[in-house]
């Protein structure tokens, strides 16, 4: 409701502004005021206008009241301060409307995007050689979370999590089994196979991922543990079984194809716990055996984008000018981006221009595609040299989002670059490199988790993990860790539930909590994860919010009655005005305008591809619903038609909340 009102007082200043002074601004800036004595809405407009007209902003905000009359929906406007319009809503409709669109049933007035774009979201990305850790878990959850922003707005959306199952981190593996272990190819497929059936038992634990993950980081360190000589070797061997990997049609390839199968299997296990799940599962050993480098290369020549280099460190090479490089014609560029190496080996960025070109439809192939992993009403399919038919249609996409981290920003520019100089220059504009920060501990949190920490590490303000050295906390391992701290804080209230209903809240605590602690900061912060603080029922947290809609619940329950009908009889009240009014239901009022602001903070998260907006917007909501709730007694207000009122207060909160919770991933269960 508060973005209709926003945008409706927007277009109205529009008109009266080429009407009185025929003038167009391009933007017409409607603020909320930071106190609810500014009124509801505010512009700065007269300001702005000023040295256009000619006249002081307080004269033109004054012709502009003048000008406005009566707006449907607004009971009124002034001039404040040196120009500014305030606004002031009319609080019964706005209540009215705000609560017959949470009725069921009813075609909700949130953000809806004009004809969005079809667009491509990938997240996730896990390089499939160990298990997943708590990082990829904030990839996980941004992506997730943003393709359910983005599909709330109307937009069609395919979700990928690309998988580079032939790079280096994959080989390292793949060397420790040959080369450390000295296992066969039959002996890796029996040892998969071996995995899968304990896990069925005993749990993930013991599956694949798990094993995986002490192996790298044991690979890794042999690397450097022996002699010059003796490295040397064994980096050679390294580069020479990501080649047999690259080349595929060997048994080293077939071993790395085994396991990184298996793992990505666990990783599409793991983050199911969570509610996330994919569309399509691109694979870079796809990419290098359709050739779909070489149409790029081809496209990239033609189009005089990639230049052979003949002088500098870069001699023999296929290069390309990084954005914004301004070396003269006659000059070497030797900033220039390598693209194809003197050996003839494409680099990361050019395989990523290849990959992109496709996500754009541009490429002229397309992958093959198979099932991979059943949810509970679709398949996720993956790509294959020789897919079936028939098979979904990836790919072509409109927009794309790329959740990658920070550190990944050139050669996300890179790509951008390429495209541009293609000519692509729309798609190029709608290429999201949605970035974010890395995830670290907290000292406290890693010492809990039973890491030797220095009296240096312990003063740190967070503690860094490295998959490669074998330090941080699994996924699955986080997760059941959380259940087992929220399961004891339900068996303390619920001494009476059997050990199902206590698993099935635990768990929806655990998994909300994990998913609020990961949104709740902005995507340019880095995050010191510390368990205890995740899973507070104080503060801004995700048991918070589930606390504060299990306590409406229990409103109802004891009013007996339902939130729908709450709302169902607010709408044929003729008094709503009257409860409105008084000093003392100003909380009220602002909770019902919170509620309604839910549509303009969806617009605000995906046009700054940011998540936290929601997630700040859901613990504003719970808390002036604290505030309300502690002021006004609900259930032993005497006042009939104002005891209805709070009700359906209540109802809308809830399911404003609720609503918002499930954008976020979150399920807020019936009773804490």
């Amino acid at each position: 409701m508060y973005l209709e009102s926003q945008k409706q007082l927007a277009e109205t200043l529009r008109d009266v502004l080429q009407n009185k002074y025929g003038v167009q601004p391009e933007n017409v800036p409607v603020e909320i005021p930071p106190d609810l004595k500014f009124g509801e809405l505010a512009t700065p407009i007269a300001l702005q206008l000023a040295r256009t007209l000619r006249k002081a902003p307080k004269v033109i905000a004054q012709e502009i009241v003048a000008a406005l009359g009566t707006v449907d929906g607004f009971a009124g406007f002034e001039v404040a301060g040196a120009g500014y319009i305030n606004a002031r809503l009319e609080r019964a409709a706005f209540v009215a409307e705000t609560a017959q669109a949470a009725l069921p049933k009813i075609a909700h007035t949130h953000f809806r995007v004009a004809n969005p774009p079809h667009a491509l979201v990938e997240h996730t990305s896990i390089n499939p050689n160990k298990a997943a850790h708590i990082g990829h878990l904030r990839n996980a959850i941004l992506g997730d979370t943003f393709v359910r922003l983005l599909r709330a707005a109307g937009h069609k959306v395919d979700v990928q999590n690309y998988i580079d199952n032939t790079g280096v981190q994959v080989a390292d593996v793949v060397v420790g089994f040959l080369h450390l272990e000295k296992r066969s190819v039959d002996e890796v497929r029996a040892l998969v196979a071996a995995c899968e059936q304990r896990a069925a038992t005993e749990g993930h634990t013991a599956a694949i991922d798990y094993l995986c993950w002490d192996l790298y980081a044991r690979t890794s360190q042999w690397y450097a543990e022996g002699t010059a000589e003796e490295n040397g070797a064994r980096k050679k061997l390294r580069y020479d079984t990501l080649h047999a990997i690259e080349h595929g049609g060997n048994e080293t390839a077939e071993v790395a194809e085994l396991i990184s199968t298996a793992v990505l299997k666990r990783h599409l296990e793991t983050m199911l716990r969570l509610g996330i799940e994919y569309d399509f599962l691109p694979r870079e050993s796809e990419i290098l055996h359709l050739k779909f480098w070489e149409l790029a290369f081809e496209q990239l020549k033609q189009k005089g984008v990639l230049y052979f280099e003949t002088e500098g460190k870069n001699k023999g090479c296929w290069v390309m000018r990084r954005p914004g490089a301004e070396t003269a014609a006659d000059e070497v560029d030797e900033d220039a981006k390598v693209i194809v190496r003197s050996n003839g080996t494409v680099t990361y960025v050019g395989k990523d221009i290849a990959y992109h070109l496709w996500k754009f439809g541009l490429l002229g192939r397309d992958f093959g595609y198979q099932p991979f992993f059943r949810y509970a009403d679709r398949e996720c399919w993956i790509s294959t040299e020789h897919g079936v038919e028939p098979h979904p249609h990836f790919g072509g996409a409109q927009a794309i989002y790329n959740v990658i981290d920070s550190r990944q920003s050139d050669p996300q520019a890179n790509v951008i670059q390429a495209l541009r100089g293609m000519g692509y220059t729309e798609q190029a504009d709608r290429y999201i490199h949605f970035g974010y920060e890395m995830v670290a501990l907290t000292p406290s949190y890693a010492a809990q988790l039973g890491y030797q920490l220095s009296e240096e590490d312990r003063a740190r303000p967070y503690i860094e993990i490295s998959g490669r050295k074998g330090f941080g906390v699994k996924a699955d391992d986080l997760m059941d860790l959380m259940i087992q701290a929220a399961k004891a804080e339900v068996v303390k209230r619920h001494a009476d539930w059997d050990e199902a209903a206590v698993m099935a809240v635990a768990s929806k605590i655990a998994y909300g909590a994990l998913r609020y602690y990961m949104l709740r900061f902005t995507r340019n912060s880095v995050i010191a994860f510390d368990q205890d603080m995740a899973l507070s029922p104080e503060g801004e947290t995700g048991p918070y919010l589930m606390y504060a809609a299990a306590r409406i619940r229990s409103i109802f329950r004891k009013a007996g009655t339902a939130p729908e009908a709450a709302l169902a009889e607010l709408a044929g009240m003729a008094e709503l005005g009257r409860f409105l009014t008084g000093a003392d239901d100003e909380d009220i009022w602002a909770l019902w305008l919170r509620a309604g602001r839910r549509s303009m903070v969806l617009e605000q998260a995906i046009a700054t591809s940011e998540p936290a907006y929601i997630a700040k917007h859901a613990f504003q909501l719970a808390q002036e619903f604290s505030n309300f709730y502690h002021n006004h007694h609900i259930l032993t207000e005497e006042d009939a038609g104002r005891k209805k009122f709070l009700l359906a207060t209540a109802a809308v909160t809830l399911h404003e909340l609720v609503t918002v919770l499930a954008w976020l991933g979150i399920e807020s269960p019936e009773a804490m």
